[in-house]
């Protein structure tokens, strides 16, 4: 039926192809520390899991005093809401983070960015010897893949 003069009419809804299907969406990822949490015990601790973060995670940290103290403390408080394993510690928290070598807070760091902003735990990296450049998964797969 044709819709009256100077009257546009609406676009039928177009359907999503049936074939099409959605991947579930991941809210845990897996990650390698390049050294290892050092427990009181002395057991070293590298693989983890990281969820996402809500906005939660990232409003209740600006309550911290330790954050309004030390802006920089954030990173410490934020990973420790959202690491929930590393190794066999399970409770993970602020003062676990603060244990960590600097390069392991550092890579933590970069993968709450990659997960929360990016969407995946890929980097673009070039080879110093022959200057290919391909992708690796900063979450590793095996001890030293990281």
């Amino acid at each position: 039926m044709a819709a009256p003069p100077g009257v546009e009419r609406a676009a039928e809804p177009v359907a999503a192809p049936a074939a099409e299907k959605r991947e579930p969406m991941r809210t845990e990822f897996a990650f390698e520390l390049p050294r290892g949490y050092l427990d009181d015990s002395g057991q070293v601790h590298r693989s983890g899991i990281m969820r996402l973060a809500t906005a939660r995670d990232e409003l209740v940290p600006l309550r911290d005093d330790r954050v309004r103290e030390n802006p920089a403390y954030l990173s410490v408080v934020l990973l420790g809401r959202v690491v929930t394993r590393i190794g066999g510690v399970t409770d993970v928290h602020a003062g676990v983070i603060e244990d960590l070598f600097a390069s392991d807070l550092a890579f933590l760091q970069d993968f709450y960015r990659r997960i929360n902003a990016e969407g995946h735990t890929r980097a673009q990296v070039t080879c110093p010897s022959c200057a290919c450049d391909f992708a690796v998964d900063l979450a590793g797969g095996r001890l030293g893949e990281s």
